[in-house]
């Protein structure tokens, strides 16, 4: 096993650039690895582009930091804890990486999370969502980026139960991601005074949902709650189309998880009256448009939230070492949580004791055909929902790092 992870590791090291190239230890280099999924299920939302992301980061802070080179090593975790801490190990014991990010993966960002505190390294969890990762879980050197399972299940849970639809019917992936998800959004809901008519659950990657369809719409709920993900989630809404059980005047379909990506292969005509969560889109302002073009150039196609989030964890990070003049792991860590979080996809933004990073979230609707000027106008905004209110409360955090 040994010998199999170490030719892995070997064969997956990919160094970013000509200018931050020659990745070898003892050069003095501050030393970034990215772990991903770079050919699974999700490779779309991660994979290339992710190196195009952290290639744009570095190129924007000028491809040094302190005077020194800046490297970075790709590689897949597979989705496979064991696999995930055999490289991380690698490259922390001989690569001297000082931080790993991505971890596409609850279970594999948990794993090298343990790992990257026993070595006293960074970790910075940017395409994870599990709450557990900033709860029993937490780390003092692990950070969760972009999004949890708890803020975008309860955005769009208290947005649509706030403006009346307030009843739901839960379709759920029966596995740990999608119990989360569908937890956390019924819980708001009914705080809100909704009702929760019913729940099914549904094995992952299954390709007919018809019969967990039927059974939300006989179930007569305004809202159906679709707590899974990915191909999931495609699946789910297109067949509801098919089925006309939802669209104009009929039920609404909310996805807890759902990416840009996602949204254009389900198709807009498809998506009519679908509702997703999201902390960054393409086309929000000025800033987004000019970075998405940008990314665009290399990769024809406009970033997910995945790889703005790389991006920002990449460049905050950056300019902790910067502020701390070291990468030294303590003194990195102490400035990352002083200096907000303020890039393409963050203003202002705090982390918290627990290792959350503290952002805006953003409701959209699926656009109708008709309003779409481009392939990748799909969404539009109808909602800002507030940090502290995408977050879940810290008094209730298990997290033991956080003082009651």
């Amino acid at each position: 096993m040994r010998k199999k992870l170490i030719a892995l590791f070997a064969a997956s090291v990919v160094v970013v650039a000509p200018a931050i190239a020659g990745a070898q230890s003892g050069n003095g280099a501050v030393k970034i690895g990215i772990l991903h999924d770079a050919s699974g299920a999700y490779k779309d939302n991660q994979g290339q582009g992710d190196v195009v992301a952290v290639n744009l980061a570095i190129e924007d802070f000028g491809r040094k930091v302190l005077g020194r080179d800046i490297e970075v090593s790709f590689a897949d975790h597979q989705h496979k804890p064991d696999i995930a801490t055999g490289i991380a190990r690698q490259w922390y014991d001989i690569g001297n990486v000082d931080v790993i990010m991505g971890l596409g993966n609850s279970a594999v960002a948990l794993a090298v999370q343990q790992m990257t505190r026993e070595k006293n390294k960074i970790n910075i969890s940017t395409a994870a969502s599990s709450s557990e990762l900033i709860g029993k879980s937490c780390s003092p050197n692990g950070f969760l980026w972009v999004h949890d399972t708890y803020s975008v299940a309860t955005s769009a849970a208290r947005a649509l139960t706030k403006a009346g639809l307030n009843t739901w019917f839960f379709i759920t992936a029966d596995y740990a991601f999608g119990h989360a998800l569908e937890k956390d959004a019924a819980r708001i809901v009914e705080a809100e005074g909704g009702k929760i008519l019913g729940r099914v659950r549904h094995p992952p990657f299954v390709a007919d949902l018809s019969s967990y369809l039927l059974q939300a719409q006989a179930s007569g709920a305004k809202v159906i709650g679709l707590a899974n993900a990915g191909v999931d989630t495609v699946n789910s809404i297109k067949q509801a189309a098919e089925f006309r059980i939802t669209g104009e005047g009929k039920q609404r379909a909310a996805a807890m998880l759902f990416l840009i990506t996602d949204v254009k292969s389900t198709g807009l005509q498809a998506a009519q009256g679908l509702t997703v969560t999201l902390p960054f889109y393409w086309d929000l302002d000025d800033e987004t448009r000019a970075f998405s073009s940008r990314f665009e150039k290399e990769m024809l196609r406009p970033p997910t939230m995945y790889h703005a989030g790389i991006y920002s964890a990449v460049t905050h990070y950056l300019k902790a070492v910067a502020a701390a003049g070291t990468d030294d792991t303590a003194s990195v860590l102490k400035k990352m949580r002083e200096i907000p979080v303020n890039d393409i996809m963050t203003k202002n933004g705090q982390i918290r004791q627990d290792g959350r990073v503290m952002r805006d979230m953003y409701l959209f609707e699926a656009k109708k055909p008709s309003e779409s000027k481009s392939d990748w106008d799909l969404l539009k905004r109808t909602a800002t929902i507030p940090a502290n209110d995408a977050a879940s409360p810290l008094a209730e955090s298990p997290c033991p790092l956080v003082e009651k």
